[in-house]
């Protein structure tokens, strides 16, 4: 049922952090401000600073282990589903809190179908 290699994961890994980071212009609510822009803004940042970390073939500081890193995927990606109910932005039009909850979900699917090891050895562990 993994059949997503963690080469193809660490790509999306750094696709999706830039796409969050720029979520709240692309769909346009930048303006309503708060929660429903900081979310994702933070959320990018971190996926991309802690898959900078992780030990696979995009990882360039290999620290973290892969089976880590997904562990920290789905958290962040439950979080952000949740975000629009947890900090009230539900309410909102849908161009608003529905990128959250796809991503989220998204995100989640992505983890349920990845391999938790590279099946090559990562740049920083043959260092």
């Amino acid at each position: 049922m993994r059949f997503i290699p963690t080469k193809v994961h660490g790509v999306l890994d750094y696709l999706v952090g830039i796409a969050l980071i720029a979520a709240p212009w692309l769909f346009g609510f930048s303006a309503v401000g708060g929660a429903a822009v900081i979310i994702p803004i933070v959320l990018g940042v971190g996926l991309i600073v802690y898959s900078l970390f992780t030990k696979y073939e995009w990882g360039p500081f290999g620290f973290i282990p892969m089976p880590v890193h997904l562990v920290f995927d789905i958290v962040a990606s439950l979080f952000l589903a949740l975000s629009p109910w947890i900090f009230g932005f539900s309410g909102e039009a849908l161009n608003v809190w529905l990128p959250h909850v796809v991503v989220g979900v998204t995100v989640i699917i992505v983890v349920l179908f990845s391999q938790p090891q590279p099946q090559t050895t990562p740049r920083a562990a043959r260092a």
